[in-house]
């Protein structure tokens, strides 16, 4: 076989995606995105009662609005941690092992390598976060019921509306958390430490959250990463209004599309001692 032939065999995206769903953090990552639900309906078994003045507060009033608090609640840390974790052990990871300079060896170009590992990672990202909503909906119609969706102003639409509604939101997460995912996907090609590329990206995203706080930062916060993390609640009021989430999509592509381009760069030019 030519090199050109072996090149284009090596490192198949089928054989990545089995090495990486056999690393106990993979396991733990998308078990736990399972688990959470439940956990949440055992709080609220033993909560009391509610004033239906807020998406927590109606989180028993159904399925739809069930799963809206969970993915409320997952927003901020936990779905930041699992992007983290998933990108940021690509590089890292085999690095820490001391297998990087042997699938180099194979031979596998480095670009190839990259976009292997970087295809592997957005495919299980995007599994967890089809994963969470629909075991939080299943859940969620289980134990409160197939009930309309409400909103903490009154409004209300049916059930099946709500799920294209959320279908929306979990798109706008993917799309959000690329910036997560370019953080941690960089730092990975920086350092030989996987939990340094992991924490370094969700430090990225808690240092943000907490300038984005600082209300005497008027119209600087705009240009912040996480300034519209949370701009998906729009596409659950009514109207559905989407401006404020075009403006976040924009932002994080424009992000994640530093972070990526740094990475490849980065990462041509390293020197592989491990």
């Amino acid at each position: 076989m030519t090199e050109s032939v072996i090149t284009r065999h090596s490192m198949p995206l089928r054989v990545e995606a089995v090495r990486q769903r056999r690393r106990r953090r993979t396991t733990l990552a998308l078990g736990f995105l399972v688990l959470l639900p439940f956990i949440l309906v055992g709080a609220f078994a033993l909560s009391s009662g509610s004033s239906n003045d807020t998406y927590v507060d109606l989180a028993k009033s159904g399925a739809v609005n069930f799963t809206m608090f969970t993915i409320y609640a997952s927003t901020g840390f936990l779905l930041v941690v699992v992007v983290a974790l998933f990108f940021g052990d690509t590089i890292a990871g085999e690095a820490s092992w001391g297998s990087l300079r042997y699938l180099l060896a194979m031979p596998v170009p480095r670009a190839r390598l990259l976009r292997q590992k970087l295809i592997v990672a957005a495919g299980y990202s995007v599994a967890g976060l089809v994963i969470l909503p629909t075991v939080a909906l299943l859940l969620g119609a289980a134990v409160y019921g197939w009930n309309p969706a409400r909103t903490p102003q009154g409004d209300t639409y049916s059930a099946w509306n709500g799920v294209q509604r959320l279908a929306i939101v979990d798109v706008y997460l993917a799309i959000t958390l690329l910036l997560v995912a370019g953080a941690a996907f960089w730092l990975s090609t920086v350092t030989d430490a996987p939990l340094g590329a992991v924490g370094g990206a969700v430090a990225i995203v808690i240092v943000s959250n907490i300038l984005d706080s600082i209300t005497a930062l008027h119209g600087w916060r705009s240009l912040l990463p996480t300034h519209y993390q949370f701009s998906w609640i729009d596409a659950l009021s009514v109207p559905a209004t989407y401006a404020s989430m075009a403006k976040g999509a924009l932002a994080s592509m424009i992000y994640s599309a530093v972070f990526f381009a740094a990475a490849f760069r980065h990462f041509a030019r390293k020197d592989i001692l491990s």
